[in-house]
């Protein structure tokens, strides 16, 4: 009994001495706000797009040069929508015997891109030019949110 009454005055003796020094165990601080970032970050989808130069269809190197960073800015275009919208996906299989006689995939991409950054167009390697594009993830929400109402306006 004398055990567990010393324990209980050395915890409250405990207990006065921390909450003089301004601690206590118990306070719940609900008024501080957390410190904010002194740069703000901005979450970004980005896009790469490909496209060959000798294949554009032009006799003259420069404008073929031209069509490959528009190409390859379309492809980029591609992609984000991809990101934003998703891909529709059709496949079929033929099966004859328990082997395959022809497996086909068809894919679509339908969307409306706005607001895209062009971040870079590099030419890599002899023939070919690479388009990076990047879209605000703010901007992502409102082409959903506009898209879901297009789509909700067609089925009434």
């Amino acid at each position: 009994m004398k055990r567990l009454f010393t324990i209980s005055l050395s915890l409250s003796l405990t207990l006065v001495m921390l909450s003089a020094c301004g601690f206590s165990p118990l306070t719940v601080r609900i008024n501080e706000t957390p410190q904010k970032p002194m740069i703000e970050k901005r979450e970004t989808l980005t896009a790469t797009g490909y496209a060959v130069i000798s294949i554009q269809n032009h006799r003259v190197p420069a404008q073929q040069r031209l069509l490959a960073i528009r190409a390859a800015k379309l492809d980029a275009y591609r992609s984000l929508t991809e990101q934003v919208y998703g891909l529709k996906l059709d496949a079929a299989a033929t099966v004859a015997d328990m082997v395959v006689q022809n497996d086909t995939f068809r894919s679509r991409v339908e969307g409306v891109i706005y607001g895209a950054t062009l971040v870079t167009i590099t030419p890599t390697g002899d023939d070919t030019y690479e388009t990076t594009l990047s879209l605000d993830k703010e901007v992502v929400q409102e082409l959903r949110q506009l898209y879901l109402g297009q789509i909700l306006a067609k089925n009434k």
